[in-house]
Parts: structure tokens; C-alpha cells; sequence
């Protein structure tokens, strides 16, 4: 067995946007160095001058230097059959294997990382960064971020790996069935052993423990890994997996309660790699105010974060188009609901109690007709409970949708003697959800309609207390 121990210099942090500018590898048999290739490479772009600082590599010096296609045949000769080694190896891996692409090789290799190996070997260090752990082991390590003096302090780490592993833990890295070189270098392989196949919302949390990442899964243990699967070489993954140090997780009976509560757990925690679900869904809202003469006026609008919408819609038509049934109605009037123009003195009709526009009887007897309409559209809007698998066989998840608006979810005993629905509602824990988790609910309850009980609105009162 022959190791290819590498280490790169580039202009940037990932390989589709960034070039190599220097490298360095040393071929090992298992007890020593048998060959070696170093080499200063021209990457067609400019270096930029906070990496020229760190490297000491600046433009000048890759002048004339031969491209990554000119030296692609000789570095594929040297790391073909071998095992793939380096400090934090998906980094250089990522780099390599995109650039042999490009110049019309498929690269493919087993990886060991020297990051994993020195915290499986040698746990409990305070840091496992290359000059750190060369400190803290007495590695010398000379022409440090420089590709020739970084891979040499790296095989003298991989040495005494090798010597110090008296328990086999890098044949088991190397083992086909071992994801070890999958996973992130800073996490732990037992944070990702424990996850289950079960549905279920997990945490990806930094090197403090602040939670970076949320995500939901039908199978947890499978989405987990599909984090660290594939080659993206964009600087946003590279980014996201050197911060991932620990992973907790929280099983859910359903993947509707884990969709669900992602969205509530993204929104408490704010996490710095959640951009899709952090963006805002601009919906729209029935809103409600009086005006200064009194009248209580009828409005569509966006949704904002200062006002309560009294009911919401996915489109500006569709409350729209519920207002204007309102008018049609109840005889509201059309003005201040924000749709036409309308004199109130020449709407009088003859039969008074139906005008052709309440507003021609003053703000009082106006104000009673707006508070009908908006009674009696709740009327319609559904009261019903999702019944659903839940986290084992002795329970079920419940979701509580009440006039038309999410109340709360959580899972309550199977096997119980908790029929009322002021048990049932009290077992829940509220929360308050968006448009988007609203319309997943009404998505599913349509889908699944055998799983829904529909509650009837005189039904609600004896649970109103909860």
C-alpha cells in the first residue's frame, strides 16, 4: 500500500474559481518516502495580495511556470492506485481532482485525512491546525503555506501516525464501508454514527456550539451524509463544511413535523447557512383600521412584521378577490374597502336593512356590518386536526389547525385515555408559523385526507381555555 502525502498552494478557497500555484507530493511506502515532486505552477490568473502575503507566492514567480495541463500527465502518474493524503484532504482533493478534470483526466483515489487520523489518534489537543499540531508534537515544520514545506511537515505527522496507531484506526478509515472520509475533518465520526434512519430535523453547530445550519429529513442519517457527498468546489460548501464540529438532531414521527419544525428552528435560531428559508415570503393580508371619521376601513397589503393580517393569501388577486365578494355581500362600501369610488348620500335604498351601501347610515351601524362579514368568513375557514405517525409506536403526532390558522403541534400517548379536544390541545405547544408552513399543512391535509379529523366550530368553545 503507497501513499501520495499532498499539499497545494492556490489563489482562492475553491477549486471552479480559483487556480493552483504551487505543488508538492511525496510518495510513501508505509515506512518511507520512495519519491517526491514539488513544483511552482502558473495558474493563468492573478494571485490575490492577502494570499501573496500568507504564501510568499506572487505573480512574478509563476511567471513562465508551467501550467496545471503541462504537468497533468506526470502528477496523474504519481497519484494514480495511490491513497490520497493530506491535512484536511478535501481541500486539496477538491482542487486536484477538478483541475485533472479539466485538463481531461477522471481522478478518483482513496482519501485519508491527516486532521482526522491526529484527532482519532491523538485526541484531546487543543488545536489540529498543521502548525499547531506540529508544535504541540514536536513536527518541525519549515516554509510554512508553502506546498514543498507544508507537505514535508505533513509526512513526518503521517510517520508518526502510522507508529503511534496501535489500534488499527487507519485501516479502519481505509475500510470501503467507512464513511470517515466523507465527513468534515473537524466532526466527529460518532456525532454521525448515532443519527438514525428516521425522519427528523438536525443541527450542524461550529466550534462553539452555535448552531450554523438547520435541515429536515425523511431519513436522517441519509441527508446528513449527502452534505458530504459529491465534489461541489464552490467556496460556499468549502466554507460550510470546515465549520461543521458537532451534530445533535431531533427525531420527528412525521416528515411534515420535521418540515415544520425546521421552518420554526431556522427562524428562532437565525443560522448563518440557512439562506433559502431566511428569505422573505412576501404574502399578503386582509387588514382592518379605522379611519379618522370613524369608519372602519377593509385593506389587501403586504404582510409586514408591525400588524397582524386577519386572514393571509399567497396572491394580492386572491384577497382581493374575497374582498370584493365581502361588497358584493354584505353591502359594504366599495370606497373604503380600497376598490372603487362611492357617494355614500346616493346609495340610500329603500329597504333599510339592506341599503345599497351601509355606509350611507353613519360609522356605527357601518362598523357593526364590517364585523359581521369578518365573522362570518371565519365561519368558513376549517378547524381540523392531522393524526399522524409518531416518533415510536406508543404515540401519534398531532397538528391543530383552528379557523383556518396553525395553533400548535407536538405528539400525544396512543394508547391513552385523551379523547376531548381540550386534552388534545393542551398536550400541544403553540407556536407561531408563516404562510409557507401554513400552506405545507393544507398541501398535506389535502393529500392525505384519511390522516384529518375536521372540527366543528361549535365544537372549539370547550377548548378555547388552552
Amino acid at each position: 500500500m503507497e501513499y501520495a502525502i499532498v499539499d497545494i498552494e492556490t489563489t482562492g478557497g475553491y477549486a471552479s474559481g480559483a487556480g493552483i500555484t504551487e505543488i508538492a507530493v511525496y510518495i510513501h511506502n508505509g515506512e518511507k518516502v520512495i519519491d517526491q515532486f514539488e513544483t511552482l505552477i502558473n495558474p493563468h490568473q492573478y494571485i490575490p495580495l492577502p494570499i501573496q502575503m500568507l504564501t510568499g507566492i506572487d505573480n512574478d514567480m509563476v511567471d513562465g511556470k508551467p501550467t496545471f495541463e503541462e504537468i497533468a500527465a506526470t502528477l496523474f502518474n504519481l497519484l494514480d492506485g495511490r491513497i490520497f493524503v493530506a491535512h484536511s484532504v478535501n481541500f486539496d482533493y477538491s482542487f486536484i481532482r477538478h483541475h485533472f478534470e479539466k485538463a481531461g483526466y477522471k481522478f478518483n483515489a482513496s482519501k485519508l485525512c491527516t486532521v482526522r487520523m491526529s484527532r482519532k489518534i491523538k485526541p484531546g489537543l487543543t488545536s489540529y491546525s498543521l502548525s499547531k499540531l506540529c508544535a504541540s508534537l514536536k513536527i518541525p515544520l519549515y516554509n510554512n503555506h508553502r506546498a514543498g514545506g507544508d507537505a514535508a511537515a505533513t509526512t513526518l505527522l503521517f510517520e508518526k501516525l502510522l507508529e503511534w496507531d496501535s489500534e488499527g484506526v487507519i485501516a479502519g478509515m481505509l475500510k470501503k464501508n467507512s464513511k470517515e472520509q466523507l465527513l468534515p475533518p473537524h466532526l466527529p465520526k460518532d456525532d454521525f454514527e448515532v443519527l438514525p434512519s428516521v425522519p427528523g430535523v438536525y443541527y450542524f453547530k461550529n466550534r462553539e456550539g452555535k448552531v450554523v445550519y438547520v435541515g429536515k429529513a425523511n431519513d436522517l442519517r441519509k441527508r446528513v451524509l449527502s452534505h458530504f457527498t459529491g465534489n461541489n468546489a464552490l467556496p460556499q460548501r468549502q466554507h460550510f463544511l470546515r465549520d461543521i464540529h458537532a451534530i445533535s438532531f431531533e427525531k420527528c414521527g412525521t416528515e411534515l413535523m420535521a418540515f415544520l419544525l425546521e421552518a420554526i428552528e431556522i427562524a428562532r435560531l437565525w443560522p448563518v447557512y440557512n439562506r433559502a428559508m431566511k428569505r422573505r415570503i412576501v404574502n399578503f393580508g386582509l387588514y382592518a383600521y379605522e379611519d379618522l371619521n370613524g369608519f372602519m376601513r377593509l385593506a389587501i397589503g403586504k404582510q409586514g412584521n408591525h400588524q397582524l393580517a386577519l386572514h393571509e393569501f399567497t396572491t394580492e388577486i386572491e384577497g382581493r378577490n374575497l374582498l370584493h365578494k365581502l361588497v358584493r355581500n354584505f353591502n359594504l362600501c366599495p370606497e373604503l374597502c380600497g376598490i372603487t369610488d362611492c357617494r355614500h348620500d346616493s346609495m340610500l335604498s329603500d329597504d333599510a336593512e339592506n341599503p345599497d351601501c351601509w355606509a350611507s347610515y353613519g360609522a356605527i351601524r357601518y362598523n357593526e356590518q364590517v364585523r359581521l362579514a369578518l365573522n362570518q368568513v371565519e365561519q368558513y375557514l376549517p378547524s381540523f386536526i392531522i393524526k399522524d405517525k409518531g416518533r415510536h409506536e406508543q404515540e401519534q403526532s398531532c397538528i391543530w389547525v383552528e379557523k383556518g390558522k396553525f395553533y400548535g403541534m407536538g405528539y400525544i400517548d396512543a394508547y391513552s385515555d385523551i379523547h376531548s379536544l381540550e386534552d388534545i390541545k393542551s398536550s400541544l405547544k403553540p407556536y407561531k408559523v408563516n404562510h409557507y408552513m401554513l400552506q405545507l399543512i393544507y398541501n398535506y391535509a389535502e393529500k392525505y385526507p384519511y390522516k384529518v379529523m375536521q372540527i366543528r366550530n361549535e365544537d372549539l368553545a370547550a377548548a378555547q381555555g388552552f
